[in-house]
């Protein structure tokens, strides 16, 4: 240690000499308060005061820098006339050294170190800080291999005065033609640096060295810097333009920004499928989707989805249209009901939900179409032997969508979010539905060889085993389902690290939110619960820079979707066995360092099978239960937001899906009062059939329909083939609406019909009635009445 140095400086206790500067040495330190070692770096005291001023003042500005691939700065201080920095220790060699002792990396290598290395910058640029001193021997390579930018010790201030004082800062072989001119200090020096390093890497020789150290200053100056011949030809002409642009000598030719330097060396790195790719993937795509057609159910899940997402998207559609769509698909509604009656929906509507129009209403087109596309690809999966994998693959595609949803700062926005999350996956989700072999295929190929070979991304291993990669099967089929263009943008995955940037284009961050939530959620699925909270948290702070969410948002965001995919599964009666690995999704994620709970207590809520045998509901209670819970919904949508055409179809409804009507369809008086016609309905194809419904009133002699109205006498008709019955029908009855049953229900006015509420069934003596449906859908019919009378004043 130097005689004149003080073995402790503040509460550091120095230990060993690291390496010495121009400016300062380096030592290796002791840091008793938090027991760790750090690097403290000591400004040479021959230093005038107001340079040790500034450099203390940047210093302070560089410690609030938190990012990976830079070495942060603990503390600024001056003790005892010393000035110095204190550094996190990392035990590791520069790339100065690395380059020096060798092998030359490979060009993969290099492009990746420089990744890391234009990522710790784009940082520091976004905080307003230029380094002004970017080489090899700044650049630490910690035990991971991942760089390490240090040494902000002469970082400046983003200048744009072109008047401040002139001063040359830098090393020469590295500084920027314009730095060498003393410009005020702006970003691109640190992009022309970089690319000189990136130059060095790629030919493993100097590009600006002179042992003149101005000759070399006056070089950069006049002499345009290039890539030498006889590079690895790996080197293609792709990347030695991305690197020639970083060299350019007006900064107006180079690359703006270290961030779009290093977006154009990530997509050489990993490139993306061009669109042209899709004409070489359509016969594998064509070939694949033969195949799933000739699996029973993909037709009908493909003109399911189609016919929704039409639905939802037109301005023209209506909310009975969206709910007639639904209906048709008992299994679904039942379902879609059960789903939106659990806790994260139901204070929208302030108690049970029991009819789709009414869930339509409150939730909204967008909400319920999500929840619509995604049972129907649950329903579909229920059947297939091996439905353990796939509802996995469905539970964990839901907690993405619910994670993106959470994570969406525009109200406005989530659903997309959420949409985009689901179908992000939809190639990988596909083929472990209708190819289990392929799937199973591409799970070994991505899975560590025990060889030790690398294992293939699951990109590649899909695009070997099918033919084509998972994402370009994805959008191939979303694309058959018309489904819109900004969904199919979501779903393309963006490749490498995360910006460190916020992301204003809302694509992009549509497409990276996509990416965080199904990343979070494999993360969550493959992980020992034990480990995914750490784990969490750290992919946490990889994507929140980019999309400015904080660590703790995503930590809560994960946790709201866990309880509502904790509600979603008991809803939708899914059952778990305890090996899944789907229980992981709904475990809590909670730190772990200090827990001493076993395994088995930390074992998450299971859904389990009912263990004692319970009585069967018989047809009738279910239908009472159906009708009086319809007969609530109804009241509570009459109390607030009231609307005479949706309270009525909430009562359509709800006869329709309690008693197994083919279809029930409301008829009103015309402004003559002569005829009662068909308005609206619920059913099988009611759009067309209902306007054919005319009961006239005042034509004699009166058909049974017309009697019943003008008495108001409530009827069902168990056999219309019966002589006394059939003689009496109208002929719209006798034509396309031709029944073998019918229950009619008169709604009266002041002595008179008003309407008419008309159920039918395809066969005789199906519907009965007892005395408790009865009162119930005379309920229902009053209900009509009195939605009318409010309606009216």
């Amino acid at each position: 240690m130097a005689d004149d140095l003080p073995p402790q400086l503040g509460r550091f206790r120095l230990l060993q000499r690291l390496g010495e500067g121009a400016q300062a040495t380096v030592w290796l330190a002791h840091d008793p308060l938090l027991d760790r070692e750090v690097a403290v770096k000591l400004l040479k005291a021959m230093a005038e005061p107001g340079s040790v001023d500034e450099w203390l003042h940047e210093a302070r500005a560089v410690s609030r820098l938190t990012h990976p691939n830079i070495v942060p700065v603990f503390e600024a201080d001056t003790q005892g006339g010393w000035s110095y920095l204190v550094f996190e220790y990392v035990s590791g060699g520069t790339l100065s050294q690395r380059l020096r002792a060798g092998p030359k990396p490979t060009t993969a290598e290099a492009v990746t170190l420089m990744l890391g290395i234009l990522d710790g910058l784009t940082a520091a640029h976004a905080a307003g800080l230029v380094h002004r001193d970017l080489k090899p021997s700044n650049i630490l390579i910690d035990a991971r291999g991942r760089p390490r930018v240090m040494d902000f010790g002469i970082a400046a201030r983003v200048s744009t005065d072109a008047n401040a004082p002139s001063r040359v800062v830098g090393t020469p072989g590295y500084i920027s033609p314009e730095a060498a001119r003393g410009a005020p200090p702006h970003p691109q020096m640190d992009v022309f640096a970089a690319a000189v390093m990136l130059a060095e890497m790629l030919s493993g020789q100097r590009l600006n060295h002179d042992p003149d150290p101005w000759r070399a200053i006056q070089r950069v100056q006049t002499t345009d810097l290039v890539l030498p011949s006889g590079l690895d030809p790996s080197v293609d002409d792709a990347l030695r333009a991305i690197v020639q642009r970083g060299l350019a000598r007006e900064p107006s030719a180079r690359w703006p920004s270290a961030a779009l330097l290093r977006d154009a060396l990530a997509a050489w790195l990993r490139p993306v499928a061009e669109p042209d790719a899709e004409a070489q993937d359509a016969p594998v795509l064509d070939f694949l989707l033969r195949r799933m057609r000739h699996k029973s159910d993909f037709p009908a899940l493909s003109d399911a989805i189609g016919r929704i997402q039409r639905l939802t998207q037109s301005e023209n559609e209506s909310l009975a249209n969206l709910s007639n769509e639904i209906l048709k698909d008992v299994a679904l509604t039942q379902k879609l009901l059960r789903l939106v009656n659990t806790a994260q929906y139901r204070h929208t509507g302030g108690g049970g939900i029991s009819t789709v129009s009414r869930a339509v209403a409150l939730i909204g087109f967008a909400g319920i179409r999500n929840l619509a596309l995604s049972l129907v690809l649950l329903e579909r999966m229920e059947n297939k032997g091996h439905a353990k994998r796939l509802r996995e693959d469905y539970l964990r595609s839901l907690m993405a969508a619910s994670l993106a949803r959470e994570l969406c700062p525009n109200p406005r926005e989530a659903e997309e979010a959420f949409l985009g999350a689901m179908f992000h996956h939809l190639g990988r989700s596909l083929t472990e539905f209708y190819f289990p072999e392929e799937a199973d295929a591409v799970r070994r190929l991505v899975s560590p060889a025990e060889d030790g070979q690398a294992a293939l991304s699951e990109a590649s291993a899909s695009a070997q085993v099918l033919g084509m990669s998972y994402e370009a099967l994805g959008l191939g089929v979303a694309k058959q389902w018309g489904l819109p263009d900004s969904l199919q943008r979501a779903m393309r995955r963006p490749s490498g690290e995360p910006p460190q940037r916020p992301l204003d284009d809302g694509t992009e961050r549509q497409r990276w939110l996509a990416r965080a939530s199904n990343d979070m959620a494999d993360l969550i699925l493959n992980t020992p619960p034990e480990q995914a909270h750490a784990r969490l948290r750290a992919m946490a702070q990889r994507h929140s820079r980019a999309l400015g969410i904080s660590a703790e948002t995503f930590e809560k965001a994960a946790d709201t979707a866990r309880q509502h995919l904790a509600q979603t599964t008991e809803a939708l009666e899914l059952r778990l066995p305890r090996d899944s690995r789907a229980q992981r999704l709904l475990a809590p994620l909670t730190p772990s360092v200090h827990d001493s709970l076993t395994a088995h207590e930390l074992a998450p809520t299971v859904v389990m099978e009912r263990t004692q045998d319970t009585a069967p509901v018989s047809r009738a209670e279910q239908a009472t239960q159906l009708l009086a819970a319809g007969v609530q919904d109804i009241t509570d949508a009459m109390v607030d937001n009231f609307q005479l055409n949706a309270v009525l179809r909430m009562i359509l409804e709800t006869i329709y899906r309690a008693l197994g009507f083919r279809r029930v369809v409301f008829c009103l008086r015309d402004a003559r009062g002569q005829a009662l016609t068909g308005r609206l309905g619920v059913g099988a194809d009611v759009e067309r059939l209902a306007p054919l419904l005319r009961v006239d009133l005042a034509t004699q002699p009166l058909d049974l329909i017309a009697a019943v109205c003008l008495k108001g006498a409530d009827t069902l008709i168990q056999d219309a083939r019966a002589d006394n019955i059939a003689s009496r029908m109208p002929s719209w009855f006798r034509g396309e609406l031709k029944a073998q049953s019918f229950l009619l229900l008169p709604l009266m006015l002041k002595g008179s019909p008003l309407g008419l509420i008309y159920a039918d069934h395809p066969q005789a003596g199906v519907v009965q009635l007892g005395e408790k449906e009865l009162s119930l859908l005379r309920t229902l019919r009053n209900q009509a009445v009195m939605a009318f009378r409010q309606a009216t004043g």
